[in-house]
């Protein structure tokens, strides 16, 4: 099992990758703070999840008859549990106990 690398591991690693690049003739050009990369930033963030119209849900009545019959039974089989019997202890006027007793509640 291989140990995770630590953050100061990965900041070396990053390092050494940023040297090499620089090395093999690579140029890293400054971005003024507050640049986006977006192609019009002025323009505002397209929402995605509300802009098209509700979709129409499609009725399925057999599966949602197979989906009420399987709850009903598993209702009915749940009502239909046993009571186990429990361990009660039986104590004299002293609070010893005596013997053990199995009752069923």
């Amino acid at each position: 099992m291989n140990k995770t690398p630590t953050k100061h591991q990965i900041r070396r690693e990053l390092q050494q990758q940023v040297e090499q690049f620089l090395e093999k003739g690579g140029e890293i050009h400054q971005i003024p703070r507050g640049v986006s990369g977006r192609d019009n930033p002025m323009e505002g963030l397209p929402t995605v999840f509300f802009n098209q119209p509700k979709a129409e849900r499609t009725p399925i009545p057999e599966v949602m008859a197979a989906l009420d019959s399987r709850r009903q039974k598993k209702a009915k089989t749940a009502s239909q549990r046993t009571a186990k019997p429990k361990e009660k202890i039986i104590y004299d006027d002293f609070g010893e106990p005596i013997r053990k007793v199995w009752v069923e509640e």
